[in-house]
Order: C-alpha cells, then structure tokens, then sequence
C-alpha cells in the first residue's frame, strides 16, 4: 500500500457527475493507492502510522504533533496512479496497481482502520470516479508512505 499525505488547512474532492462532495478544514490529505499483494496487516500499519505522524505544530513552531494531537480532520482519496512505473517510455504503466475487485476492498478497509485509529469519521472519495480534489497545502508538508518499505 502506498499512500502520499498532505498536511493541508482545508481540502475537498468532488464528483461532479454525481454530485457528490467530501471536505475537511485543518489535517490530512491522503491520496491511496494499492497492489494485489496488500494484506490486513499493510492496511492496518498504514493507517495507524498515518494517525500517529507527528507533522503538526507544537506551541514551539516544532513537529511534534499528529493528527490526532490537534483534533485534525482527515481526507481519503483513491488514486492508483502512486503506483505508476515510469521505466520505459514516455506513457506510464498502471500495471501493478491492483484492479477494483482487489482495491475497493482494500480502500474501505483501510477507511474504516484509519477512523477507528483516529476515533472520528473520515471524508472520502468515490473510488474510480473522476474527482475533482482541491486543497491548500499547509507548510508544504508532503511524505510518501508506503507499507511495503517499513522495514
């Protein structure tokens, strides 16, 4: 499973073509992605690494706060695209990226891992619909993070 957070003061994804509309003020953006290999084990490290980052601000301008620690909402996005090989060629290939069937399961897992890490509901994408995301990037602070590199 690989995922890229953004710390963000708001973000929003919409669905124009069914009018469908998710957005959170201050937390996290985090754009997933996953491959056929991912197991409970992957979504739930995800999720409670995710929850316990500490990349928010403390009283002293220091990263020493998580989500969590600064009641942050948080945003999750499908987006198979992390998974993209851009070895050969000028057109990237998705192949690695797993197909729905695996993936969506996977998605609402890791949702339902993240709100029972966090405690709290989180905003989400429709997974394979053509989004439309918008955000304000707070720092810029952007990690990768990705559960097959863990160790």
């Amino acid at each position: 499973m690989r995922t890229v957070i953004q710390r963000v003061a708001h973000a929003s994804v919409r669905v124009p073509a069914e009018g469908y509309e998710s957005g959170i003020g201050h937390g996290l953006l985090v754009l997933a992605a996953f491959i056929d290999e991912d197991t409970d084990e992957d979504i739930l490290w995800t999720a409670r690494k995710i929850a316990s980052m500490r990349i928010f601000d403390d009283k002293d301008g220091v990263m020493n706060l998580s989500v969590k620690d600064v009641d942050g909402q948080v945003l999750v996005v499908s987006q198979f695209t992390l998974y993209a090989s851009t070895v050969k060629g000028n057109r990237p290939s998705y192949i690695k990226a797993a197909k729905p069937d695996v993936a969506i399961p996977l998605y609402n897992k890791f949702i339902a891992a993240l709100e029972k890490e966090l405690d709290n509901s989180v905003g989400k994408g429709i997974f394979g619909a053509d989004m439309k995301v918008d955000l304000l990037n707070d720092g810029p602070v952007t990690i990768i993070v990705d559960s097959k590199l863990k160790f």
